[in-house]
């Protein structure tokens, strides 16, 4: 069968099971939503094509700023590349290609234990590598969320590169696999079984924090359990979940995490429409529905405003781990913002991506909120790479970053990959299902679900 047969049928069945998208071909566009998309999908995409180091597959951590490179945007990066393909960006053969010089260089990377000239250890990367030689960033960690959201991009084109015919993409198959299987979970797990902790210096070993609560790390858990090699105790989930909260925020009942980027991280390549786990039957929604409750929260947030920061309302809103103007009470720069029950952290600062991540869950309020701040406010918010990563319409002051327009506000100047990279997956998603529908038949992630005791909808007959 063709892959564009396949894709077809696993597209419609998809559709058809999902309560959010209506089967059949999609009404005209008569509203320029389409048009808009394809330009905010493009220009994003340009971040990774064009500030990728070429000789070996790192992305930095922002643009235009100097700046080392973050696994996770490299993760990122090698989930956009199948998407620039399949919109016709760039040849499916350059984007091949730029994936191998990626997964070769992560694969012959030194891992030891050493504190300098390291790229890695037990199969995990540091959080930040110096663009060039790839080696450890001064004294950063060994991530173990960043390095799972490497591996999901790693596993992303081990099922999209699949031309058996292909030297070059076969040889991507194999490396996906050899960078994916030595990873040992069992190792990361070792300090306080069955968590896995936050991550490990070589000066002072394991940080004493262990992934707990809902956050992003639904994708730490999938892809441990999901490991043929090392994988996860099977109790990991059950014990991950059993941390989570549980209420009710701006008339919205869902799991509480104050940031929007940790209901959408795992999202951007787990679909998790029609499929639960223990707890979520217990509440009778799954995670997608969580995540589209917490979206609307947090624009019911914007719209009562109690900070009373100014232009905040229905179509300007987002709050998540972004830049910032200046650390001068009350404004921060880099900062995890966000609103919920458990927490408000608000400065005034709008990440466009918050909205932008949000699409697939919620696009009726998430694109005509990036369309209305893209029009508002011009070459300021939206430009070479799309959206810049914030901007605060109340900070007047004299920023640390960035810049300030008169009348407007603080506007970042940067890009930041890990921004950059819900922004163009969800949007695919939103359009085409392609980074989901490739992960729902990547083996390993099937078998991580699996194990975490996700049933139902697309799972159904596929867990051992």
């Amino acid at each position: 069968m063709s892959r564009a047969l396949l894709a077809a049928l696993l597209g419609f069945a998809a559709a058809a099971c999902a309560s959010n998208h209506s089967v059949g071909p999609p009404p005209p566009d008569t509203t320029g939503q389409g048009a808009f998309l394809d330009t905010l999908e493009q220009r994003t995409f340009g971040y990774f094509w064009d500030k990728t180091n070429t000789a070996n597959g790192l992305t930095p951590d922002r643009w235009p700023t100097p700046s080392f490179s973050s696994i996770a945007a490299v993760g990122f990066a090698l989930t956009a590349y199948p998407i620039g393909v399949e919109r016709g960006y760039v040849p499916r053969a350059d984007a091949a290609a730029r994936v191998l010089t990626t997964l070769r260089f992560f694969w012959t990377a030194r891992q030891d234990s050493n504190t300098t000239g390291s790229t890695g250890y037990h199969g995990f990367f540091y959080h930040f590598l110096d663009m060039t030689s790839g080696a450890r960033f001064q004294t950063v960690e060994l991530s173990t969320i960043d390095t799972a959201l490497l591996l999901a991009g790693v596993l992303t084109c081990q099922s999209y590169f699949d031309n058996a015919a292909d030297p070059g993409e076969t040889e991507i198959r194999a490396l996906a696999e050899s960078i994916y299987t030595r990873t040992d979970w069992q190792w990361a797990a070792s300090s306080h079984p069955p968590a896995i902790a936050l991550g490990w210096h070589p000066e002072n070993q394991f940080i004493p924090y262990d992934w707990k609560g809902y956050n992003e790390a639904m994708i730490i858990y999938i892809l441990a359990l999901g490991s043929p090699t090392h994988p996860a105790d099977t109790a990991a989930w059950t014990a991950w979940t059993s941390t989570y909260t549980w209420g009710t925020f701006e008339g919205q009942s869902h799991l509480g995490f104050a940031p929007l980027f940790g209901h959408q991280y795992s999202h951007v390549w787990i679909d998790f429409r029609g499929i639960q786990d223990p707890f979520m039957r217990a509440r009778g929604i799954n995670y997608f529905e969580n995540s589209r409750r917490a979206a609307y929260a947090q624009r019911a947030y914007a719209i009562a405003n109690p900070g009373g920061w100014k232009s905040y309302g229905v179509n300007v809103w987002g709050l998540t781990a972004s830049d910032g103007p200046a650390d001068v009470a009350p404004y921060h720069t880099y900062f995890a913002r966000g609103a919920s029950f458990t927490e408000i952290q608000d400065d005034g600062t709008i990440a466009p991506t918050a909205a932008a991540g949000s699409i697939a869950f919620a696009p009726e309020i998430a694109i005509p909120a990036l369309r209305a701040m893209r029009s508002a406010y011009g070459s300021n918010l939206f430009a070479t790479y799309g959206f810049l990563d914030a901007f605060n319409p109340t900070f007047t002051g004299t920023p640390a970053m960035g810049h300030v327009v008169p009348g407007l506000g603080w506007f970042d100047t940067d890009y930041l990959g890990i921004d950059q990279g819900p922004t163009l997956a969800m949007v695919e998603n939103y359009r085409s299902d392609l980074i989901w529908r490739l992960l729902r038949g990547n083996p390993h992630v099937v078998l991580g679900l699996c194990r975490a005791g996700f049933t139902g909808g697309w799972l159904a007959g596929k867990c051992p």
